[in-house]
């Protein structure tokens, strides 16, 4: 029997000022855990059934057009809420909080990590996490997988992208462009096989008149205009080539500095998929091309960032931070001054097109609700997403397993540990953190008996 609804419930929510507004997204920064998936869960339950300031409808709307962009989507679906209650106010601090709290956090643990690493306990940590983070990542590829492969045409794409980073190294943006171009052509020699299929659908449910509700009309300066969308371009074209210009001229061209703000804004563009998919993409050019870090530290680095709340793609701060550090960018006395620069300097240029494109794409999506279709050439991304996800757990498998390579010894203890991560992520569902949590405490626990029991 149904519960008639309150005389609350049938009126929409008051418009929240903006210091209301603002210690929503900052809480958001501190206690979004649990990846993409569980960010959108967690803003879905707040924004739309609890607070209401959207409807569903508008919600999984402007969600539909986050999860077409590159970038973070759950980052970039806060800063597009955040702007249209507030104007590019609202969007820049949703957008900027759900970032800044985990950049700070990792900043700290980076710190940890660079000058107590070599200390037993950090060791176990990381030794116990590696495994887990392993399991995670196959997760990752059978969550998207599920979703994405929906027939032989989507497998097929997956297995051949697979073995082209797998077998033959084919660089990550060939494979995005390749698959875009064979999703493109699919859709126009059998467009059924390439619908966009689940996920995110019309709302069918009612939490009660939202303040942003279905035929809200859109606000004003939300509304598409083409002088706003240049001036748009040229502020955010102009702080990126500021920033890049003013790290030259004080490093030089070829200073590590521009080298990364270069490295990562191609990051940024080249983010479909999620922060896994592109993960082999930045090891290829932190790890082999650049040497900023090695692949070990790369490797602790996913592990530590699986711990902090925010966006998985804010990882490539460790990368920053490790890479400041290990060139003394600034003289061996300041080399925490060296990382915290470093990773501040990569999320600066790794976030800043997220802004841009909302700011840039917003209006034109509040003017086609109900309207707006994921392409063909998305589809082919998304299947060969899977197959670069999958090659990144093969990746991480290995150096767990072998970390002295197939000649080496067998590492049985991360092999159970990853198994009971897995269980415990497929079988039970259990959150990664507890996962994580549980299986850094047993790796610290095995390596503290280690000589006890030897």
């Amino acid at each position: 029997m149904s519960v008639p609804p309150t005389p609350d419930e049938l009126a929409p929510p008051s418009p929240p000022s903006f210091p209301e507004a603002f210690r929503y997204w900052l809480k958001l920064g501190f206690i979004s855990f649990g990846g993409p998936a569980g960010q959108i869960a967690l803003m879905h339950a707040d924004l739309v059934e609890k607070k209401r300031w959207i409807s569903e409808r508008r919600f999984l709307h402007a969600l539909n057009y986050c999860m077409a962009l590159p970038g973070p989507e759950a980052q970039q679906l806060a800063t597009y809420i955040g702007w249209l209650m507030h104007r590019t106010p609202g969007g820049l601090v949703a957008g900027g909080l759900f970032v800044l709290p985990s950049l700070l956090i990792l900043i700290g643990l980076t710190w940890i990590y660079m000058a107590f690493g070599g200390v037993p306990a950090v060791l176990g940590i990381l030794y116990g996490i590696k495994p887990a983070v392993t399991a995670i990542v196959i997760f990752a590829a059978y969550r998207i997988g599920s979703r994405a492969l929906r027939n032989r045409w989507l497998w097929s794409l997956a297995a051949v992208a697979f073995l082209a980073i797998f077998a033959f190294d084919v660089p990550f943006p060939v494979i995005v462009l390749g698959a875009g171009v064979i999703g493109y052509l699919g859709g126009r020699v059998a467009p059924e096989q390439f619908q966009l299929g689940g996920g995110h659908q019309a709302a069918g449910q009612r939490f009660g008149p939202a303040l942003i509700d279905d035929y809200t009309p859109t606000p004003a300066h939300a509304l598409f205009a083409w002088g706003r969308c240049g001036r748009v371009l040229m502020v955010g074209l102009g702080l990126w080539s500021a920033a890049l210009a003013a790290l030259a001229g004080v490093h030089g061209w070829d200073g590590a500095l521009v080298q990364m703000g270069w490295f990562f804004t191609k990051v940024a563009l080249l983010t479909f998929g999620g922060a896994y998919a592109v993960l082999p993409y930045v090891f290829q050019g932190a790890v082999e091309h650049y040497q900023w870090l090695s692949v070990q530290q790369m490797m602790d680095g996913l592990a530590l960032g699986e711990t902090t709340p925010g966006p998985l793609i804010i990882v490539v701060a460790f990368v920053g931070f490790v890479g400041g550090w290990n060139q003394a960018l600034f003289g061996a006395d300041s080399l925490f001054l060296a990382g915290a620069t470093a990773a501040a300097v990569v999320a600066f240029f790794t976030f800043l097109p997220s802004f841009i494109f909302i700011q840039l794409g917003g209006p034109l999506v509040e003017a086609t609700h109900g309207k707006l279709k994921f392409t063909a050439p998305l589809t082919g991304i998304t299947a060969a997403v899977v197959g670069v996800i999958v090659n990144l757990a093969v990746f991480f498998a290995y150096h767990v397993l072998w970390p002295a390579g197939f000649g080496g010894s067998f590492e049985w203890a991360a092999a159970v540990l990853g198994l009971g991560a897995a269980v415990a992520l497929f079988r039970y569902r259990v959150g990664v953190i507890p996962v994580i949590a549980g299986c850094g405490l047993l790796g610290m626990l095995l390596l503290l008996a280690k000589p006890l029991l030897g």
